[in-house]
């Protein structure tokens, strides 16, 4: 089954995440099919810290994929009235 999920990077009490579509089997930091955007919680004000590209989201859940309990909240945030 193929999966929208984060995928974690950065550093020690530093997280980053970026927003992937993967196969469910492979780990979670592990081989991807699309990068589709990112999230970063510890961004400091003034600066990006959610990126999602939604036309591809809509593509790939088309195709069936699946979005993480954290991924659903992201992108329903992202196209909210909350978007600036």
């Amino acid at each position: 089954m193929v999966v929208i999920r984060l995928a974690r990077g950065g550093a020690k009490k530093r997280p980053f995440y970026n927003m992937v579509v993967a196969e469910s089997r492979r780990s979670r930091d592990g081989r991807f099919i699309e990068r589709l955007g990112f999230y970063n919680p510890k961004a400091p004000a003034g600066q990006e810290s959610l990126r999602i590209a939604m036309d591809r989201v809509t593509y790939w859940k088309s195709k069936g994929a699946q979005l993480s309990d954290t991924v659903a909240r992201l992108v329903k945030q992202f196209s909210g009235p909350a978007k600036a």
